[in-house]
């Protein structure tokens, strides 16, 4: 008589084979990531952003703000002019990522590799976060230098400097997208900027127009601007967070879908 055996999964084999899976996944995006930064840090643009943003918020603080004149011990003038500056900076950031490897053939050659279109996301989303946080490092030195004039808090600027991130992370995953469909990197770079100019200045219908109660909430809620005000002062919405994580969560997706569809295709 033939026995009857149940095949069972050994839990230990299916978890050691997850884990080598994400092992393998997170070395690919490394080496992709690495190309990245490679990338950035070897072309013009890069040196151009760090240094147009460094110059230009020191001479709004100081000159047009007048910030010493003021004697306020307050740096929100200095965060306000991000969000203004990254309607420009962040399409210079992120334009060349798909629209340049589509141009120079190099697109199609990296959905051959034996990556997922995931992790090529994910790469160049690092890659671009790590210019922007190396911005972010540089222009600590000035809360440090304006730090001895007055009684400021700390957990404030650190709460402005969150804002600052996750502004500009939903930006650049916004950005990467529209990279993907572009043909060029001039396109890409208008058609980013002409979105984030939209989404910055979307709020403004409520004061021209003046729409009922709920519709005014509804148009407040897609403005880059109005969510970015509670960072201004220092004060970490939940809602603020979860708009600006929802928005890049929501551009990694489609770019992902994205090269899917061109892989296909």
């Amino acid at each position: 008589m033939m026995n009857n055996t149940t095949r069972t999964s050994n839990p230990v084999s299916s978890s050691t084979a997850f884990g080598t899976r994400i092992r393998d996944s997170i070395l690919r995006i490394g080496a992709l990531l690495q190309k990245e930064v490679h990338s950035y840090f070897n072309s013009a643009i890069a040196y151009i952003v760090i240094i147009f943003f460094l110059s230009f918020t020191a001479i709004w603080l100081f000159f047009i703000q007048r910030f010493i004149v003021r004697n306020i011990a307050d740096l929100r003038p200095y965060f306000a002019i991000v969000p203004s500056l990254f309607i420009f900076l962040i399409p210079a950031i992120t334009m060349r990522s798909w629209a340049e490897e589509r141009k120079l053939g190099t697109a199609e050659l990296l959905l051959t590799l034996p990556c997922r279109e995931s992790e090529l996301v994910i790469a160049k989303f690092l890659g671009a976060c790590t210019l922007l946080v190396t911005i972010i490092i540089l222009s600590v030195p000035i809360p440090l230098m304006v730090n001895p004039l007055g009684d400021f808090e700390a957990g404030q600027i650190v709460g402005q400097y969150i804002g600052v991130m996750c502004l500009g992370s939903a930006l650049i995953a916004i950005g990467l997208l529209i990279s993907s469909l572009s043909t060029n990197q001039i396109s890409a770079f208008v058609l980013t900027a002409v979105t984030f100019l939209t989404l910055s200045l979307i709020g403004q219908i409520n004061l021209l127009l003046e729409p009922p109660q709920p519709i005014a909430a509804i148009i407040n809620w897609g403005s880059l601007t109005y969510h970015f005000r509670g960072f201004e002062i220092g004060l970490i919405d939940t809602r603020d967070l979860f708009y600006y994580l929802g928005l890049m969560w929501l551009g990694l997706y489609l770019n992902i879908k994205v090269l899917i569809w061109r892989k296909l295709n």
